[in-house]
């Protein structure tokens, strides 16, 4: 069975597949143009100290993401 996660619930070290993207307006553009695109596999890479932002690796490219803007976005793990 398919287990379904937003991109902030993913776990340092765990990976999925972003099967939807949510929000609207300049966040959602910004998603799209950092590669966060249906079928992109993204890794959780480490969280900042108080554990917003969290770091994810996209696209062979580290990017960090507020836990706001993550919850917009769906995985397949």
């Amino acid at each position: 069975m398919e287990k379904k996660k937003t991109l902030a619930q993913l776990e340092v070290g765990e990976t999925g597949l972003v099967i939807g993207l949510g929000g609207r307006g300049g966040v959602r553009r910004r998603m799209l143009d950092l590669g966060l695109t249906e079928g992109t596999r993204v890794s959780c890479i480490g969280r900042s100290p108080l554990g917003d932002p969290s770091a994810y690796l996209v696209r062979d490219k580290m990017i960090a993401i507020r836990k706001e803007d993550a919850e917009d976005i769906i995985l397949k793990i």
